[in-house]
């Protein structure tokens, strides 16, 4: 099978992510493609048609604020062979509160766009989705030219929904069924700003922590 790994982001990739990656156990004909913009529909559009024009079995869509186990392409891969045609990785919001990116449900209600993520999903299993994110994804080349060709252009955002949710959108109208992975375990980077305000709140940490510890008087002048 012949992959290519899809990575739509702007002019740099965060260094864990790109350690991960190159951590990858792969399998088969695998090339990266990285479409650098700052429209992350049009980047997706862009490495879809990349896959379709090139005769790519597979796509593998990686965001560059994540990090990967190394076994993941490996198992996703496997779930591909095993007749799926969308399946992804288990990952998380890079907020609080944080919340499963995969999702139970994914519409409208009368005009309004509804997600609802999939709180308690079933642990280290499979199991059916409305959708997801694409942090994480592998779908089947075939996958997106059959959207493509019923929709255009397959990550062109509906109204209210984002590139991700809208391809999936996509693929619940031509009947395609998609699955998380749950044994396949993705982290979501996230980043805090550190100001006077944490300082304090670490100060008081560590002046609490100060008061309750023993003080050691064995060792009076001796080694530290």
């Amino acid at each position: 099978m012949k992959t290519l790994v899809a990575i739509p982001c702007h002019d740099k990739v965060d260094a864990a992510f790109m350690r991960s990656v190159l951590g990858l156990q792969l399998e088969g004909e695998v090339e990266f493609s990285f479409a650098i913009g700052s429209l992350i529909y049009d980047a997706r559009n862009r490495l879809a048609l990349q896959a379709c024009e090139q005769g790519f079995d597979a796509v593998l869509w990686l965001d560059s604020d994540m990090v990967y186990p190394p076994e993941m392409f490996k198992q996703m891969w496997a779930r591909l062979n095993e007749g799926a045609e969308y399946v992804s990785a288990l990952a998380f919001t890079r907020k609080t509160p944080c919340k499963p990116v995969i999702y139970e449900y994914i519409g409208f209600r009368g005009t309004m766009p509804v997600c609802e993520s999939m709180f308690d999903y079933p642990e280290d299993s499979i199991f059916e989705i409305a959708g997801s994110g694409m942090g994480c994804v592998m779908m089947t080349t075939s996958l997106i030219e059959r959207v493509g060709r019923k929709f255009g252009l397959p990550f062109s955002p509906r109204m209210g929904f984002g590139e991700d949710l809208t391809f999936c959108l996509n693929v619940q109208d031509i009947g395609v069924p998609m699955f998380c992975d749950s044994s396949i375990k993705v982290g979501h980077l996230g980043y805090v700003e550190f100001n006077e305000e944490q300082y304090k709140v670490e100060r008081s940490l560590h002046n609490e922590t100060s008061k309750k510890r023993p003080v050691d008087l064995s060792n009076k002048g001796g080694e530290r």
